[in-house]
């Protein structure tokens, strides 16, 4: 398609505001971007869409057209919603490099350019795939006739003969065709969320082809926001190793696209299409995002009252308006849980709040649950390094083992554990705390600290993904973790460095047996039984552990100085 006919197309809302002359300029392609330097993502005739969020002064104009221009790109098109209307140096610098400017009014979404580019991309490309897309791009509009991503999944198998589905980045089952038997499997869906998060931390180009079994499955990355792939023909680029913090802003929100099938020896104009699929998919996705704003901001509001100490009575207020929201048709007042979580990566960078936030929107989502996405039921609030989950609870009722239901923070990360893992590996951690529930305002600032308490707790275990909930404030745990590292190795090497010096020489096992000990609350049969050892060889060990460390293992305290060495080693 030619410039020329986007500014025939009044739904677009362009201005042109320089180039009349290069009307005739072909678009290959259509690229979303506030990156300043968006180079290595251009392969020439593009159409460049910006909100112009990289402009941070007069000065960055000419650089930032420059290299629009060394890529040959088609045109740029800036978004009047930031600044209210394009700079004149933006004006200026594309006049100077003959570069076809429009202004995009603020009441247009860049998604509604980049659906109709690609579609008319895609006609010219092939046709008949073409008429697949646009199919998928009507059943994918609001209102009666729109179908969501599960349609254009449905489609991609009636047309195409390709089963296909959307996964969130934890593995959840997002969208999938209604005729697709067997379903994917939680194992399934976890492995390939996984996969695709390595690849993307590895900075692999997509589409990622992923072998489970005898099934060989290909990952298409679907990004509701910055750069959208173009190729050496103008719609696609398979995306390149992007920069660590581009990384670590996507790889745990994006969504997926799994196609059962290889494309890695797939023609161009097939790719073509299957990306074009996942930047309508983006649109869903964005949308959804959106319907979040609300939920959002109620519990920003809720957040910034609690901590600074706001009324009960102003707290309480609030959270009247926020119960209709999360549990509309809700009779009673709701009891509340919070949820804190904090994503850290290796580098100690601290801005990592909205990451979080979208991260916790996910976890708190039963993968097993059908219906309304629970998420509806889920206000995140989000401050400069964690994020804040409000959790209403229609009614708190007492399980069979006395305890209270609601969000648990011993299964909330059991299958999301593999595919988070895969995603932070040798970068980053997750962890979480949750809180009791609580019944009015009173309560939710205790609840807030108790959250917080609990995160402390998860963050001080080992490994990537990690949770801890209020149950376990009331044991020794909680005070594990603000021990001070230095106190903490003199503690554990005054009592267990002589064992573990002599189990090195002696090739002993005393400090397992010291373990197992504890572990059967000082039962000799017991603990004789579960290590295979004969009632005298166990007093023995024990006798040599109570030499070498000068204490006696039948009185409590030096019981507990052990428990707790070994606890904190």
């Amino acid at each position: 398609m030619r410039l020329r006919a986007l500014l025939d197309t009044d739904a677009l809302g362009l201005k042109l505001l320089g180039g009349e002359d290069e009307l005739d300029r072909t678009v290959r392609g259509v690229m979303t971007t506030d990156l300043r330097d968006p180079s290595r993502y251009l392969s020439g005739g593009e159409l460049v869409l910006t909100g112009l969020a990289w402009r941070r002064g007069p000065a960055d104009s000419e650089p930032f057209v420059r290299l629009l221009v060394q890529a040959q790109v088609a045109a740029l098109a800036a978004g009047e919603a930031e600044l209210g209307s394009v700079p004149e140096d933006l004006v200026v610098a594309c006049a100077r490099h003959r570069l076809p400017l429009f202004a995009v009014h603020e009441s247009v979404a860049f998604a509604t350019i980049t659906e109709h580019v690609v579609r008319q991309v895609s006609g010219e490309r092939a046709g008949d795939l073409a008429a697949v897309v646009d199919r998928h791009r009507r059943m994918m509009t609001s209102g009666p006739a729109g179908g969501g991503p599960d349609v254009v999944l449905d489609l991609l198998g009636s047309d195409l003969d390709l089963r296909a589905w959307v996964l969130s980045p934890t593995g959840r089952q997002v969208a999938g065709p209604k005729a697709a038997e067997p379903a994917l499997s939680t194992e399934v869906c976890a492995k390939l969320a996984a996969e695709h998060l390595a690849a993307t931390r590895t900075g692999r180009r997509a589409p990622h082809r992923v072998s489970v079994g005898s099934t060989t499955y290909s990952l298409f990355p679907v990004r509701g926001r910055g750069p959208l792939p173009a190729t050496a023909g103008g719609t696609r680029v398979a995306p390149g190793a992007a920069s660590g913090r581009e990384v670590r802003e996507t790889v745990l929100s994006d969504w997926l696209l799994v196609v059962e099938a290889d494309a890695g020896d797939w023609a161009e104009e097939r790719l073509d299409l299957l990306y074009g699929v996942t930047q309508l998919i983006a649109v869903e996705r964005d949308r959804r995002d959106a319907a979040r704003t609300v939920r959002r901001r109620l519990a920003q509001e809720v957040l910034e009252l609690v901590q600074t100490g706001a009324a009960p009575a102003e707290i309480a207020a609030r959270l009247r308006v926020a119960a209709p929201v999360l549990l509309p048709g809700l009779g009673a007042a709701p009891h509340w849980q919070v949820v804190v979580a904090r994503v850290e990566w290796a580098d100690g960078d601290e801005q990592t709040g909205r990451v979080a936030q979208t991260l916790l929107e996910e976890i708190l989502v039963d993968p097993h649950a059908t219906g309304p996405e629970q998420s509806d039921r889920i206000a995140v609030a989000h401050t400069g390094e964690e994020a804040v989950a409000l959790v209403p609870l229609p009614a708190v009722s007492t399980e069979h083992d006395g305890s209270e239901a609601g969000v648990l923070a011993e299964t909330l990360l059991e299958s999301v554990r593999e595919p988070l893992s895969a995603g932070l590996d040798g970068d980053g951690r997750v962890t979480l705390g949750v809180s009791a529930a609580v019944h009015s305002a009173e309560g939710l600032r205790g609840a807030l600290e108790e959250a917080r308490h609990a995160r402390r707790v998860a963050a001080a275990r080992p490994g990537r993904v990690c949770a801890a909930g209020h149950q376990e404030l009331a044991s020794h745990v909680l005070l594990l973790p603000f021990v001070p590292d230095d106190v903490r190795r003199a503690f554990t090497a005054r009592l267990l460095d002589p064992l573990r010096d002599y189990d090195r020489r002696h090739r002993a096992e005393l400090i397992p047996t010291l373990e197992a000990f504890l572990d059967s609350d000082g039962s000799w049969t017991r603990c004789a039984n579960r290590l295979h050892l004969h009632v005298n060889t166990l007093r023995y060990r024990v006798g040599r552990i109570e030499q070498l460390t000068g204490r006696d293992l039948s009185r409590l305290e030096d019981k507990l100085d052990f428990f707790l060495a070994l606890r904190m080693s």
